[in-house]
């Protein structure tokens, strides 16, 4: 979609879950996260603010979770002290850049973002991440909730089910009003 304007004052690009830990499942998670550092070049480059996302529990958080819940048996996994839940080093974030740590699968409801966002004038966000049924797909359907102006990256997220990405970024998202596009659109829209 050559036609995609953005501001790119109010506009966000935003990292999603993109840990060790979870780039380890993917086949190629080099040439994903290569993909991934043009667009965020090219974001910094024209003034787009970048997020970085990740998941990751205290020990207190996870002895809080209920035993019912999909992340009680997650807490050794997702521990926030772990190499393996931080951000990848091979894009890793610049000073000054926003950085949140989330408890759940959605990228807002535990962390500060919505304000560090608002604080800058944010209105549209640029999501990116691993995986699409997971990070991309929860923080869509809040995000929207919270009236952003909403962009998938469609060769920015991945899922292990490529039938679920498919179904997600073709018509899913779209129904929603959200506009897929790729990384070479987005970095022509902004350039």
């Amino acid at each position: 979609m050559n036609d995609l304007a953005l501001n790119p004052a109010t506009t966000a690009l935003l990292l999603m879950d993109l840990q060790p830990g979870i780039l380890s499942r993917m086949p190629d998670a080099d040439a994903f996260l290569a993909g991934l550092t043009r667009a965020r070049e090219a974001a910094r480059a024209a003034g787009v603010t970048v997020g970085y996302v990740r998941v990751a529990l205290t020990a207190e958080e996870a002895a809080a979770i209920p035993p019912r819940s999909r992340f009680a048996g997650a807490a050794e996994r997702l521990d926030a002290s772990r190499p393996e839940t931080q951000i990848d080093p091979r894009i890793a974030p610049a000073d000054g850049e926003i950085v949140v740590r989330k408890k759940r699968v959605g990228a807002f409801s535990t962390t500060d973002l919505k304000e560090q966002l608002d604080a800058r004038g944010i209105d549209t966000l640029v999501l990116a991440g691993v995986a699409t049924s997971g990070v991309v797909l929860s923080t869509v359907r809040d995000a929207s909730d919270r009236d952003y102006r909403l962009v998938v990256l469609e060769d920015g997220c991945w899922d292990s089910d490529p039938e679920v990405h498919q179904v997600l970024t073709a018509k899913v998202f779209a129904r929603g009003g959200v506009t897929v596009t790729s990384i070479d659109d987005l970095i022509a829209s902004i350039a």
